[in-house]
């Protein structure tokens, strides 16, 4: 693994947009000089998110690696009701 606190990274947050939107967002982010880029994703786009970051690794950006996956749970509050909601980080990385 690497330190994180020594790379400049970015996070990019998944939601229902087209998937081409993110993927130009990641190519972006690193032609920008951002040697880490995070895909977070909640619920119904965690899917989404995977594609995102194989779309990226196989047909764009072939020197990204995936560095991490992590996944937990957000508790998120709703007009006093609690609810869980899975969550996925993607941590794509430059080698």
């Amino acid at each position: 693994m690497v330190v994180y606190a020594m790379l400049k990274k970015s996070v990019i947050y998944v939601g229902n947009k087209p998937t081409m939107n993110y993927v130009l967002a990641v190519v972006t982010q690193i032609n920008q000089g951002y040697s880490s880029i995070v895909l977070k994703a909640r619920g119904r786009a965690i899917g989404h998110a995977v594609d995102i970051a194989e779309i990226v690794r196989n047909n764009f950006v072939s020197c990204l690696d995936i560095d991490d996956v992590r996944i937990f749970t957000e508790k998120i509050e709703d007009n006093g009701f609690s609810k869980n909601v899975s969550v996925i980080e993607i941590v794509l990385i430059k080698n």
